[in-house]
């Protein structure tokens, strides 16, 4: 049976005639895959150029991928609750890093069961609490700056994100345990973000090269490390006073009074961590990438926080995470044929709304590709036009942790370095499997360091 997803045109009175799928280049699959993954900004936005707000991609997570970037129908896709589309089946590609039991491979009541057991802890007065964290690890990774040494900006995040992650989230100390699952974890997620890891036919060992075997291997013994620091909490006697998210998980109950696995407990923190790890550290690279090309911004916001003031620091947030967000698109993968924007899009398929195209739309937001934070001053984002961390029931359960963590890290950088981008422009954008990120990461000199 199709079925009509519901949406307000803009600026029609009636909905287009429904017709088949939207047109898309004819290059082959694996044409189209090269340039998805290696020039992406460049494909995308000629795409949208030529075929307009949906267009239609043949990649390996289906031969049939309709793009959308009309903020209508994006409401009315992130609108099902799964009745007609599974999100989980989109994000597969990362079953193996995540595991079968994470929260963005689940679908149905499995999700629904697993979310309300998730969402608690980032929120709140309890998600305040890490405040005091964040700021201690930002000035820690600061103080092994030296000044006038170039280095990238990006790694320094991902050490900042991945040691509040570890503190907050898995609730370590700094020592010989947290270095030890650091190891393991930076194991994991080096091979794991290969675009080529998106390729199931890829996955295993070719030859002599045993990339995949060494992946497994560590993965493995990441595995090992996790289960016996759950197997320890567990029976940890302080374990209610502790507030660290593992420690809230383990005493979390769902409606029939059920906890969690073991297995269900390593897949949401493996989740917790490339979700608040990565793409954390990433927006906070492009952050930089954009203010130190703009001295005025730059000056502003060191003024603003000498105040003791935050608004226009929010609006840059805002304003970075629209022009560069860091997840390029979500998926949902039909179970049914629908309607939609006047086209017919068969079961099977995927439906993918294109954050990256609907952010820049030059009806919403003018001068689209320019960085002006002053845009977000005095308006508050159109809910589907500004989607960093996606929408509706599956949005992105450490958004408000995510951009706390931000607010933290961005005024210790800034009260202690002055740097300096090493680039003459803004970075231009490279793809990293599902993510987008500064093809040179962020790469900056200190100028000046203060204590």
């Amino acid at each position: 049976m199709t079925q009509v997803l519901s949406r307000e045109p803009r600026g029609t009175a009636e909905p287009a005639p429904i017709r088949g799928l939207p047109p898309g280049p004819d290059f082959p699959m694996w044409v189209q895959t090269a340039l998805w993954q290696q020039r992406f900004e460049q494909f995308a936005t000629w795409c949208h150029r030529k075929f307009g707000d949906y267009f239609t991609l043949r990649l390996p997570i289906s031969r049939t991928v309709v793009a959308v970037s009309d903020p209508d129908a994006i409401k009315a896709i992130f609108a099902d609750r799964g009745e007609r589309m599974n999100a989980g089946e989109g994000n597969v590609i990362l079953e193996p890093i995540l595991g079968s039991y994470s929260l963005l491979l689940l679908d149905g009541p499995e999700h629904t069961r697993q979310r309300r057991l998730v969402h608690p802890p980032f929120h709140g007065s309890r998600m305040q609490r890490y405040g005091d964290t964040i700021r201690e690890v930002t000035n820690a990774e600061i103080d092994t700056w030296q000044a006038g040494r170039r280095f990238t900006l990006r790694q320094a995040t991902q050490s900042i994100t991945l040691k509040v992650i570890l503190r907050a989230v898995f609730g370590l100390e700094e020592g010989e345990s947290m270095d030890h699952v650091e190891r393991l974890l930076r194991a994991v997620l080096a091979p794991g973000s290969n675009p080529m890891a998106a390729l199931a036919v890829l996955r295993r060992d070719f030859g002599p090269f045993r990339l995949w075997s060494q992946f497994m291997a560590a993965r493995a013994e990441l595995d090992a490390a996790l289960y016996a620091e759950i197997d320890a909490r567990r029976g940890d006697p302080g374990l209610e006073q502790r507030d660290d998210i593992l420690s809230v998980l383990l005493q979390a109950r769902d409606e029939e009074g059920r906890p969690m696995s073991n297995e269900e407990l390593r897949d949401e923190l493996m989740t917790l961590l490339l979700a608040g790890h990565e793409t954390t550290a990433t927006a906070l690279a492009w952050f930089f990438d954009q203010v130190l090309h703009q001295p005025d911004v730059l000056r502003r916001l060191r003024a603003e926080a000498a105040a003791g003031e935050t608004a226009y620091l929010d609006a840059c947030i805002s304003e970075v995470m629209r022009l560069r967000p860091v997840v390029a698109m979500v998926a949902r993968r039909l179970r049914e044929d629908v309607d939609l924007g006047g086209w017919h899009i068969p079961a099977g398929a995927v439906l993918a709304p294109n954050i990256f195209l609907a952010h820049r739309r030059p009806d919403i937001y003018p001068e689209p590709f320019r960085f002006r934070p002053e845009r977000f001053l005095d308006a508050r984002p159109e809910t589907y036009a500004w989607l960093p961390f996606g929408g509706g029931i599956r949005r992105c359960i450490g958004a408000d942790f995510a951009t706390f963590e931000m607010k933290a890290v961005i005024p210790e950088i800034l009260r202690r370095a002055d740097l300096e981008p090493v680039s003459r422009d803004p970075e231009p954008i490279k793809r990293r499997l599902i993510t987008l990120v500064p093809a040179h990461g962020t790469r900056v000199v200190a100028r000046e360091l203060r204590l």
